[in-house]
């Protein structure tokens, strides 16, 4: 594939609206597995090394999805070969090559496949290559027809006579064309037809018409054609790809207790011998190592975790985690957190952008934001990291060895010296120099009576006895 890949381009047909999705975007940005199907065919076709790559689209939205790709706009939507002379613009300069179109809404197209495809298109000399699959109910689809090892035509559903609505390979929407072969049939394409539409499947009647050669691949993948037009169709596949997604998981050593509430997306990694217990999604490029326990309950999108860790009913969002952790339950790891091997953190827990070092425990009912910990420190109950001012976001730092005691708040920016100790109650707005004790409690004192005259209402109100004034420490009139 590498020496062709200069001569390669691929054209990617994502302008349909989400109307009988209900979505409020383009439809493409539906997600299956947590990751937008243009997201699955972009990844495919750049792990298959097809060269540049053009979105054809009829929204912004899809923008930040097709990230590093050429966009060209369908204003209106006239059909899937309308669509491609969008790209006329991209197609042209690279007119002695050869371009994949895929549709966009179609995420389980696969390396293999496209490489496959193209291997067959280059060893049979064709002008056109279409990409079939063989299907059980194939109603809906164009069927392919053969002569041969050539394709003779492709039929769409509605013409099919008793014959050939029998037969099951069906046309996926994907094809190899020579590009100069798919510009000129494009001058060439009509649309007189009910809808008025400009239909790529012509294109290829057109290369046949032609006497130019024209072919087809097999996929091996079955579900290379689906795609999703309404909810239903979306849920069938995010089953598919969470059954595939389990199935290979499970192959490469990776246990289940049971399957139910577990979502795992396309690009996420486990290592051997790791257990995902129920209700555990995984989602973006997780990297878990060997031997972890998440779950249940826990959701993970875009994290690195090492070996041996326990993440149970928590959250974890771009962060990385070392190994041996133990996390929750009901613990929130924000994006840009980095917690090193053999960290504590318990439940009611928060940690935001901040570094926590080596061996630490951070037990419960905490907050840590903007923050670097250093390593075996102790957090007690109940401390907030003050990180806002209202106008900036400022760090803390916090030395090895240090405790922290309940109830501290550390206003940002401060430092807390290594083996420094701040007393439960403390608010500490000033460095503590290592070695230190911080002690910021204010002085209690006692007002007898002032708080039986703020209550009494509110004593009468809940229908309370009425107690006698010595009770209260005071007159309450």
């Amino acid at each position: 594939m590498g020496a062709y890949a200069s001569q390669l381009n691929c054209v990617i047909l994502a302008a349909g609206e989400g109307k009988r999705m209900h979505a409020s975007g383009s439809k493409v940005l539906c997600k299956v597995a947590g990751k937008e199907m243009l997201r699955w065919v972009i990844d495919a076709a750049r792990a298959s090394q097809v060269g540049e790559l053009c979105v054809v689209a009829s929204g912004k939205d899809v923008e930040s999805a097709a990230e590093g790709c050429e966009i060209c706009e369908q204003t209106k939507r006239l059909g899937t070969g309308h669509a491609v002379m969008c790209a006329r613009g991209f197609l042209e300069p690279r007119a002695q090559g050869d371009t994949l179109v895929l549709c966009g809404d179609a995420p389980f197209i696969d390396r293999d496949t496209i490489c496959g495809a193209l291997d067959l298109h280059r060893l049979q000399g064709n002008a056109v290559t279409v990409i079939s699959a063989e299907v059980e109910k194939p109603a809906g689809y164009g069927r392919i027809i053969r002569r041969g090892d050539s394709l003779a035509a492709i039929v769409e559903d509605r013409d099919c006579n008793d014959a050939e609505a029998e037969i099951q390979e069906i046309n996926s929407g994907a094809y190899w064309f020579k590009t100069r072969a798919l510009l000129e049939a494009l001058e060439s394409i009509k649309n007189n037809n009910a809808q008025g539409e400009y239909y790529l499947t012509d294109a290829v009647a057109i290369i046949i018409a032609k006497g130019l050669r024209a072919g087809c691949f097999r996929a091996e993948n079955e579900f290379v054609a689906l795609g999703a037009n309404r909810p239903s169709e979306l849920l069938r596949l995010n089953e598919i790809a969470n059954r595939s997604a389990i199935e290979r998981h499970l192959e490469n050593g990776v246990h289940f207790v049971c399957a139910d509430g577990v979502v795992i997306g396309p690009d996420v990694e486990l290592g051997a011998g790791c257990t995902v217990e129920p209700n555990t999604q995984l989602y973006g490029r997780c990297k878990i190592g060997e031997g972890c326990v998440l779950g249940p309950g826990t959701l993970l999108t875009d994290c690195e975790v090492g070996e041996g860790c326990l993440i149970n009913a928590s959250q974890c969002a771009q962060s990385k985690i070392g190994s041996r952790v133990r996390i929750g339950p009901y613990v929130n790891i924000r994006p840009g957190s980095l917690i090193a091997d053999e960290v504590k953190i318990g439940d009611f827990v928060e940690i935001k952008n901040s570094s926590i070092g080596r061996g630490s425990s951070i037990a419960h009912l905490t907050y840590i934001g903007d923050s670097d910990v250093g390593s075996f420190c102790n957090f007690g109950c109940g401390v907030v990291v003050v990180n806002y001012d209202g106008e900036e976001k400022r760090r803390t730092t916090v030395g090895d060895y240090a405790f922290i005691g309940c109830n501290t708040n550390l206003i940002a920016p401060v430092s807390v010296g290594d083996a420094a100790y701040t007393a439960a109650g403390t608010t500490v707005a000033q460095d503590v120099p290592a070695g230190a004790l911080a002690l910021g409690r204010v002085k209690q004192r006692n007002i007898e009576g002032w708080a039986a005259k703020k209550l009494q209402k509110y004593i009468e109100k809940k229908g309370g006895a009425p107690y006698a004034p010595q009770q209260f420490g005071g007159n309450l009139k």
